[in-house]
């Protein structure tokens, strides 16, 4: 059984969020305070029995800061399942909440109490006199197929039929917070996966009293051990002078009482390297523990599905690149896409997502109104199968940053990258990345395919899109066709993206009197003592204020020797070098000044 969608209104800052998510992982993406990890909390409340019931009692902070609880309002958590017919355990459990032959539906409603509902019909309160001891929970599920649950208003009635958390019990969700405490957990064993998993092989009988008579010999000559004994006597002597003889008990040192609970509450998970033999996890560093604690977990999650005595499981997952190195991080999501098990993670990480298809991103991101929109990236109408392809190859550890920008400047290549956030620090004084605004380069000047993905339902915030005039990519020889591949900029302009283009290509547009002094002493740490001669010669005639040279002929004569030299060192080299020296300039070309200033409003 799937979950195949989510709807959230008015929960913490989820105030209409409906999200379609598809089977097996699915990657919950986005910057602080877009609601990720309230959104793996609204599952809970659904769907979660061990949840304690005080966290469905809404508390203030856990509705949205838009809703005036003193005007009749509601808070509503919707889930619909899928993927259960065939399935005896799932098709009982969703028996009465199904809304076709495959789908079901659950949903929690945070809404005024029945007799308030009943006061205000009778006018016998007036909406805006409402407080929230005047709100009540209920958890329902069903109802009519037609009724989709985003547009449920909190006073329709009669929707759905009651859920008995005695329902729930037999679907399993598994939470594990972005702050665990692993070493802690396998040590609880009210929630150590290590002992769910040793319950779930069903140790017969025999063997269960094998070890029970294994432990009773250990006990026994550990008691008879003198040492022991003699400690043994002194502390039930000194606890029977303390206690006095109404509440006096008999003391005995021993490895654990003689039951089969016992033993396996009191199993160690042992590890072993090339430098140590059978050490106990506290030994082990944070990640490694994290990748054994989930490694146990979905052993037992799937024991679990073998002995076919569930109605589903659920792993929720925050931020699974905690104390992981980024090739553990790869490691554990390959892992995870092959268990079988639908996983719903946060994510903060370009490591995570890299190993991630598309089809799994959910984007949270928050809007200049600051509300929080929400959207599955492949449910993109924009974007069709080669562009999805596309997406998934280029979305590498790199280039996946813009998933998680707050604000997105699309360039072409390294070149941008090295010098355009320097140039802005020296002449703006703004650090680009501090502001909220990535650069990010495509390698290439497919645009399109990007600017796909910034619209509504997608990625919903700014895209800049700093290009070349001729869109021939910097690496192409001299006869390249700009017919083939070039995309027609003033197409890709929308609501969510921008198009800033330069008149010739990028080392020329550079150039100018305000950055003539970063690329000669560029050029003479490269070594290239000729061209920043020149370069020199030309910065002079340029700011000669007695002569009376023609500007527009030098600087398009400085313009190729810096093209030329960007060639000869290689572009992204070059560019490097001369970020170096990027505190010299004065002044930016318009067309990048421009793009910062409409990403930064």
């Amino acid at each position: 059984m799937q979950i195949s969608r989510i709807v959230v209104r008015n929960y913490r800052a989820l105030a209409a969020v409906d999200i379609s998510v598809c089977e097996g992982l699915c990657c919950v993406i986005g910057e602080n305070n877009t609601g990720k990890s309230a959104l793996l909390r609204a599952i809970q409340i659904c769907l979660d029995v061990t949840l304690p019931s005080s966290y469905r009692s809404l508390i203030r902070e856990d509705i949205n800061s838009s809703v005036d609880i003193s005007v009749p309002n509601q808070v509503l958590i919707g889930i619909e399942l899928s993927d259960f017919q065939g399935k005896v355990n799932e098709e009982a459990l969703v028996s009465t909440w199904k809304t076709g032959p495959d789908t079901a539906r659950i949903f929690y409603r945070f809404r005024p109490k029945p007799s308030i509902r009943e006061k205000l019909n009778n006018s016998e309160i007036a909406p805006g006199e409402l407080t929230l001891e005047d709100y009540s929970w209920d958890l329902r599920a069903g109802g009519d197929p037609a009724l989709d649950l985003s547009k449920l208003e909190w006073n329709d009635e009669d929707v759905g039929e009651p859920v008995r958390f005695a329902d729930l019990q037999s679907y399993l969700v598994v939470s594990l917070a972005a702050l665990r405490d692993v070493e802690a957990d396998l040590r609880n064993a009210r929630v150590s996966p290590l002992v769910r998993l040793i319950e779930a092989f069903d140790v017969p009988p025999t063997e269960q009293q094998a070890l029970i008579a294994i432990l009773n010999e250990a006990n026994a000559k550990i008691e008879g051990a003198k040492t022991i004994s003699d400690v043994a006597a002194a502390v039930d002597k000194s606890f029977k002078t303390v206690s006095g003889p109404a509440f006096e008990m008999d003391v005995g040192l021993g490895l654990a009482s003689a039951t089969f609970q016992s033993i396996i509450r009191n199993l160690k998970v042992l590890l072993s390297d090339a430098t140590l033999m059978k050490f106990e996890p506290a030994r082990n560093g944070l990640g490694m523990n994290n990748i054994l604690y989930i490694a146990i977990l979905v052993e037992y999650l799937q024991k679990r599905i073998a002995r076919a005595s569930s109605a589903g499981q659920l792993l929720l997952i925050e931020e699974p690149e905690a104390h992981l190195h980024p090739q553990l991080q790869t490691a554990l999501l390959i892992a995870l896409r092959q268990f079988g098990i639908q996983v719903i993670l946060t994510t903060h990480s370009p490591q995570v997502t890299s190993q991630a298809p598309f089809k799994t991103f959910v984007s949270l991101t928050r809007k200049e109104d600051l509300s929080v929109a929400a959207g599955t990236l492949a449910k993109n109408d924009a974007l069709d199968e080669s562009d999805v392809a596309d997406l998934e190859r280029y979305l590498d550890a790199t280039k996946s940053n813009l998933l998680f920008a707050r604000r997105v400047m699309l360039v072409e290549g390294p070149a941008e990258i090295f010098l355009i956030p320097a140039m802005v620090e020296s002449v703006k004084g703004i650090q680009l990345e501090r502001v909220g605004i990535s650069v990010i380069a495509i390698y290439g000047i497919h645009f399109g395919v990007y600017a796909k993905l910034f619209r509504e339902g997608s990625l919903e915030k700014r895209c800049a899109i700093v290009a070349d005039a001729d869109l021939s990519p910097s690496d192409a020889d001299e006869n390249f066709d700009v017919d083939v591949d070039a995309p027609d900029l003033a197409a890709l302009r929308g609501p969510f993206v921008e198009v800033f283009a330069g008149a010739t290509t990028f080392e020329r547009e550079l150039v100018s009197v305000s950055t003539l002094p970063m690329f000669i002493a560029a050029l003479k740490d490269l070594g290239a003592t000729r061209t920043f001669m020149h370069l020199e010669e030309s910065f002079a005639q340029l700011t000669d204020i007695f002569g009376d040279a023609d500007e527009d002929t030098i600087l398009e004569d400085a313009g190729d020797a810096v093209l030329a030299a960007a060639k000869r060192f290689g572009k992204a080299r070059f560019a490097q070098v001369c970020a170096r020296h990027a505190s010299l300039c004065t002044a930016l070309p318009r067309y990048i000044e421009d793009a910062v200033d409409w990403l930064s409003k």
